[in-house]
């Protein structure tokens, strides 16, 4: 009996000495990661940019100095700044502060969303801390200056994640991050270019859809930022409020970069941001060579595609970057075409790439473009729009409404149409692309100076009108569609029949009524909708081969 109990004794000290030694090594863990997430500042001689204050034209158009900043009649936030890095940051913040704080708002509120456990998410960000750990010292001290500046316009709500600085700059590899630890959900963009014979006027045309979605208030408050640097050439992009990357621009020497993320492996480490890869090149390069010159001395921790539409050129080609590789493709005619797949010789035979073949919506999606530039002859800037638009299938088969295969999958954070020749842009407005297409002109814009009263910069005698598709039943039944999808997400109570009636040709609604039913455990009734899911145009084989699980499981529970 004696021996018994200190052999208890033994086992219950053994048990302290280990669950105290797990709770050492966790707490060892996360000191470390506290320490190495930790990203100081640029040191700023002078901060005296601090104390400037912008003035109020009226409740949404301010000025500061000769930068402004305004909400256009189109819904478009429209902003100018100008000078030296950590200034223009300053002036950014300070013109723009409230869709700073209120893009991370959202931001945050997308991510509590898709994480709901207040834990994990506390986790998560001393694992993306880690993961950025050394980014810092892959980002040109100019933009460091520039974020950080733009940093003081932060809310101080989120402290607990990060400094505003800290969170500001990790806010720039989220596009990475995002498409690189969730291939599964690539952010599904296309862009392509015609010129010489393949367009009506044989100068440059670029077109170019943004599938970024973070939720629906992430894309409330676009801007069409226009930027004169103290160095390098003036340029204009379109974002959002804090972010100072470009995914989509043009500077005044009319080289246009647009990006498109390619399948990557899961990183092991931070490098430079994908959005300053892409905001360098706007800013000093002023054609295909200097755009390949940037990329080439950037290392970056994702794969993308970034399509270069030079005027001093007059062509486009695409700069093909992995971690370790890069390729330019030139397609040698009068177009070029971007999904989310490499197309080189060298990156296009790489086994992720055929991978992305295989498994993902862009070629798919690459062939339908094809179709759509062949069938309209000589391109134009009214046609680029209307292949934006386009939400069939291969010779115009209907595959529902917002399938990742079509052209348009109406999930457009903006889409945008460059003619670099003539320095003039035209930019989408809600819905989607699917409102009007505001026309800049960087002549006008970039010989302002200032703004002395809050009037319309756009040139209102070239806007392209809103797409018809929104006056129709179809559209009115999408939104409806949208909804059941949103209740259906938060698990809320879903008519699976309505949402199904709603968009009958999308594979995606009879999956999220199988679904539906497969968490009631109605498994028969599941089994139906999958199967019908299967008649469809399905966008990936992750997709179908989750629908041919559910149908194995379905008769296995039945």
């Amino acid at each position: 009996m004696a021996n018994g109990k200190k052999t208890g004794k033994r086992i219950f000290k053994g048990f302290l000495y280990f669950t105290g030694f797990l709770a050492l090594l966790l707490a060892g863990l996360f000191i470390y990661l506290y320490i190495v997430a930790r990203m100081p500042p640029p040191e700023i001689a002078d901060k005296g940019a601090l104390a400037w204050q912008r003035h109020a034209l009226d409740s949404t158009a301010f000025t500061l100095g000769n930068s402004w900043f305004r909400k256009s009649r189109s819904g478009l936030y429209e902003m100018y700044v100008e000078g030296k890095p950590f200034e223009r940051g300053v002036v950014y913040g300070k013109l723009a502060q409230e869709l700073v704080q209120r893009q991370e708002d959202h931001f945050t509120e997308q991510i509590g969303k898709m994480v709901p456990s207040k834990s994990y998410q506390h986790f998560l960000k001393y694992l993306i801390g880690w993961f950025n750990r050394h980014m810092d010292e892959n980002v040109p001290e100019e933009y460091k200056e520039e974020i950080y500046g733009v940093s003081f316009a932060a809310s101080d709500e989120y402290d607990y994640i990060g400094s505003n600085y800290q969170r500001i700059m990790n806010y720039h590899a989220a596009h990475d991050i995002g498409h690189a630890l969730q291939n599964l959900a690539l952010v599904g963009c296309t862009s392509f270019g015609t010129w010489n014979g393949r367009s009506a006027d044989s100068s440059l045309i670029i077109g170019r859809n943004f599938d970024f979605y973070v939720g629906d208030k992430f894309a409330e408050d676009k801007i069409v930022a226009f930027y004169r640097p103290e160095k390098g050439h003036p340029f204009m992009m379109i974002t959002w409020g804090g972010f100072t990357g470009v995914v989509s621009g043009m500077n005044a020497q009319g080289l246009t970069v647009t990006i498109n993320a390619a399948k990557s492996d899961i990183p092991s480490g931070s490098a430079t941001p994908v959005s300053l890869v892409a905001r360098e090149i706007l800013q000093y390069a002023k054609n295909i060579e200097e755009a390949y010159a940037i990329a080439q001395r950037r290392k970056m921790f994702v794969s993308e595609s970034f399509l270069i539409g030079s005027a001093n050129d007059n062509r486009a080609a695409i700069i093909e970057k992995t971690p370790t590789e890069l390729a330019l493709y030139d397609p040698k005619g009068d177009e070029i075409s971007c999904a989310n797949h490499f197309q080189s010789n060298s990156l296009g035979a790489s086994a992720s790439n055929q991978a992305q073949l295989a498994e993902s919506a862009s070629p798919y999606r690459y062939k339908r473009l094809q179709q759509l530039l062949e069938r309209n002859g000589k391109n134009t800037v009214a046609k680029t729009v209307a292949i934006l638009r386009d939400q069939k299938g291969l010779n115009d088969a209907d595959i529902g409404m917002g399938n990742e295969k079509a052209l348009n999958q109406l999930i457009a954070h903006h889409a945008v149409v460059f003619a670099p020749q003539e320095l003039k842009v035209w930019v989408s407005t809600a819905p989607w692309q699917l409102g009007e297409f505001v026309a800049y002109d960087l002549h006008k814009v970039f010989a302002m100076k200032g703004l002395p009263a809050d009037v319309e910069i756009c040139d209102s005698t070239a806007i392209i009108p809103a797409d018809t598709f929104l006056q129709t039943d179809n559209y009115r039944k999408f939104v409806d569609f949208r909804r059941w999808k949103a209740a259906f997400m938060d698990k809320q109570p879903v008519d699976v029949e309505q949402m199904v009636a709603d968009n009958p040709q999308y594979y995606h609604a009879y999956v999220m009524a199988g679904d539906y039913l497969y968490r009631q455990k109605q498994y028969a009734q599941a089994k139906t909708y999958y199967q019908q899911a299967l008649t469809k145009e399905i966008a990936t084989k992750a997709e179908k081969d989750h629908v041919l699980e559910r149908l194995a499981a379905c008769d296995k529970k039945q």
